[in-house]
């Protein structure tokens, strides 16, 4: 029985975890943040204790990284920490794996606001999410002596993590008969002014979620399919504006939830990535075509047929027998070169949608809104995310560039459109 019970401690990456440690540069980690915003000024002594008294119930995010032969996997940290913080200019900075005690997990504070930044080999935002609520439910409790139920993101801390939610649910799913094959095309780059290495811009729009529903209804969209259309739109406009030997596809890398189509509990990895785009070598399209376009190509690949193939498609790989007996620095290096080559170049920008966020009604009166950052990219490119609380939806760009182009004409499109918008950011702002 001891035996057994030491077999458990340790984790295999899932299925899209064993790709982010291989990305890992000096200057880059896959590393995203969640944040709250409070109506009250954060107690950092408080929030410690918080945060240690809830993560015992995450193993799989109170862990380390470790590499063996063929995979890399987690292994439980007892190490002290994580440590609160207090927050920095430039967020979502790489984490190496040999410091911080060996935690990819922090946690910050700025006056109302408590910020969970994660590695995103020990999981998704949904699971980062379930992470920080949890240690703000518990924050609130101990804080306020408020009387928080558990639920949604929240969970028990009394309890022990079920095995689903430690599942790679992928794996449960990957059982199609086909594996559809990847677009591959190169799409358009934005051109900008790489910024010194550490720096990370940011650009919040926050904005009632009601007037962006009304806006969206109008173009017969969801907020979603409107937000990615609106993107798309600045993209193109950008490269109109460029000199160009050549007009190029443009395409949002965006990922989609697997858990509302697959039921699973899982607090690591699972997602997959869709690709909605327009091509303007075939002509002029209005904003009108460019929501018609994307709303017809998410409502016919977001369903649960292609998703299982395109989930059988990424396992496949990984559990080829022969591709199992890789060892791991061949599997490194043919991984980073096919991504840095091939899947980076298949995207202009990323854009995720945690949707609109569902707290216990004993939190609600402490919450003032969220944020979501997607964190550093990969290349010289833009990431946004959406996240919504109640009537407030914020919108979050992050570059590592300095021009601020694609950010600015998506926001004077909402503007445009009749959408009252307001700007915070960590840069001095470029004002003609």
């Amino acid at each position: 029985m001891k035996e057994k019970a030491e077999h458990k401690e340790w984790y295999q990456l899932d299925l899209s975890a064993i790709v982010y440690p291989t990305l890992q540069r000096r200057d880059f980690s896959s590393v995203y943040r969640l944040s709250v915003l409070l109506k009250e000024e954060v107690n950092p002594e408080v929030l410690q204790q918080a945060v240690d008294r809830v993560m015992p119930r995450f193993p799989t995010y109170k862990s380390a990284i470790r590499k063996g032969l063929f995979w890399r996997y987690l292994e439980p940290n007892n190490r002290p920490g994580p440590f609160v913080q207090p927050d920095v200019k430039n967020p979502c900075q790489p984490m190496y794996f040999n410091a911080n005690n060996r935690y990819l997990i922090r946690f910050y504070y700025y006056q109302n606001r408590i910020s969970l930044e994660a590695h995103h080999s020990l999981g998704d935002g949904t699971g980062g999410m379930c992470v920080l609520m949890t240690v703000t439910a518990e924050y609130l409790r101990l804080h306020n002596e408020a009387v928080i139920e558990n639920g949604g993101f929240v969970l028990d801390i009394n309890k022990k993590p079920t095995p689903g939610e430690l599942e790679d649910a992928y794996m449960k799913y990957a059982n199609a008969k086909v594996c559809p094959p990847r677009p591959g095309e190169k799409t358009y780059r934005v051109r900008g002014t790489k910024e010194p290495f550490y720096t990370l811009n940011i650009i919040d729009g926050i904005m009632p979620v009601s007037q962006v529903i009304e806006v969206a209804k109008r173009y017969n969209a969801t907020i979603t399919e409107y937000l990615n259309a609106v993107l798309l739109y600045a993209l193109m406009t950008k490269q109109e504006e460029e000199w160009h030997f050549k007009l190029r596809p443009v395409k949002i890398a965006m990922p989609v939830n697997l858990r509302r189509f697959f039921p699973s509990d899982t607090l690591r990895n699972f997602i997959t990535m869709i690709y909605p785009g327009i091509d303007p070598r075939l002509g002029e399209y209005t904003f009108e075509e460019i929501v018609a376009h994307v709303r017809g190509y998410m409502r016919y690949y977001i369903n649960e047929k292609f998703l299982r193939g395109d989930i059988t498609t990424n396992a496949a790989t990984q559990s080829h027998p022969l591709i199992r007996l890789v060892p791991l620095f061949l599997k490194d290096f043919v991984v980073k070169q096919f991504y840095s080559k091939v899947q980076d170049r298949n995207s202009s920008a990323g854009l995720t949608n945690m949707g609109a966020m569902k707290v216990p009604e004993g939190m609600k009166p402490y919450i003032e809104r969220f944020d979501i950052c997607m964190g550093q990219p990969f290349s010289r490119r833009t990431n946004c995310a959406i996240i919504s609380f109640e009537d407030i939806l914020t919108i979050n760009f992050a570059s590592s560039i300095i021009e601020a182009d694609v950010e600015r004409v998506f926001f004077r499109k909402l503007v445009h459109d009749g959408i009252h918008v307001k700007i915070e950011s960590n840069r001095e702002m470029i004002t003609e």
